[in-house]
């Protein structure tokens, strides 16, 4: 997420703009350029080889690659959307449905969804927002919405997994898309790693209503989620407070025992050891129960 100047900020409350401007203002910072491509399979029309490049820091060697399938999804708003599914755990009963953060893209993910989907026993599926990495477009709220439908339809059609066999995980900004996903499917379970109210209760904490201005109300979709939910938010968040994960937490009807991670900020939850604790434990123990 980004921050906003005062002059922004004022502007924003004086002369209160459609909710697309306030998107954009506030959350979408694609990388400059993309850390992959996704090269065409001269055998098959519908699949695509990964390429990375220097900006993905990738960190295993080959033999990880051999995970990666990846191809490319229709929105329903036209737009071309990169999809990366990474077998990385044998038997696995889930599959994460992984919303990534802001400044990022697939490319310098790849690392991180096979050491995570290792670790916890889950074969991962991703996608980029339009406007970010390979994907077509440009980024905005609605499109976010229509990414995650279009990796929600890739998942269930081309993989044939159910529902109640993914696991949602948002990021960020990626809680957005997952909140609204989770409010209209029942699935598995779902995960929300340092997610927001909604765009002007970041950028003015003291909102207290949603205006029908506001931008990403996840905090009005959360009391319809019926699966479970496992919040995640770092004590310290110096980009989206505390106090957002806290009151998500209290608005989700099935919500688990959530994980506050004492000290941490917003990018560096994932290097505290109770991170990886927490979620063997809900995918391995208590989902399984």
């Amino acid at each position: 997420m980004n921050t906003l100047s005062f002059s922004e900020l004022c502007c924003l409350f004086c002369c209160p703009p459609f909710p697309g401007s306030i998107a954009s203002k506030l959350a979408f910072l694609p990388p400059e350029t993309s850390s992959y491509e996704l090269e065409s399979d001269e055998n098959q029309t519908t699949k695509f080889k990964l390429h990375l490049n220097e900006k993905s820091d990738w960190q295993f060697g080959d033999k990880e690659k051999e995970y990666f399938e990846t191809f490319y999804s229709r929105s329903n708003r036209g737009n071309k959307i990169a999809c990366i599914f990474v077998r990385c755990a044998v038997n696995a009963r889930f599959t994460i449905l992984f919303s990534h953060g802001n400044a990022v893209d697939l490319g310098q993910m790849t690392s991180f969804f096979v050491g995570l989907g290792q670790r916890i026993n889950c074969n991962i599926f991703s996608y980029d927002y339009s406007g970010y990495g390979a994907s077509s477009g440009k980024p905005s709220e609605k499109n976010l919405y229509s990414d995650i439908d279009s990796a929600w339809q890739a998942l269930r059609t081309r993989y044939g997994i159910s529902p109640e066999n993914i696991i949602l995980y948002g990021q960020s900004i990626g809680t957005v898309p997952t909140v609204d996903l989770a409010s209209r499917y029942e699935v598995g379970a779902v995960v929300l790693h340092s997610p927001l109210m909604s765009g002007m209760r970041v950028a003015f904490p003291a909102t207290k209503r949603t205006w029908f201005f506001d931008a990403f109300p996840s905090i009005d979709k959360v009391p319809k989620v019926t699966s479970p939910v496992l919040v995640i938010h770092g004590t310290e968040d110096e980009v989206i407070d505390f106090q957002h994960g806290l009151t998500i937490y209290e608005k989700c009807p099935r919500a688990v025992e959530p994980l506050w991670v004492e000290g941490a900020g917003h990018n560096d939850v994932e290097m505290y050891s109770q991170y990886l604790d927490r979620l063997k434990q809900f995918v391995s123990i208590e989902l399984a129960n």
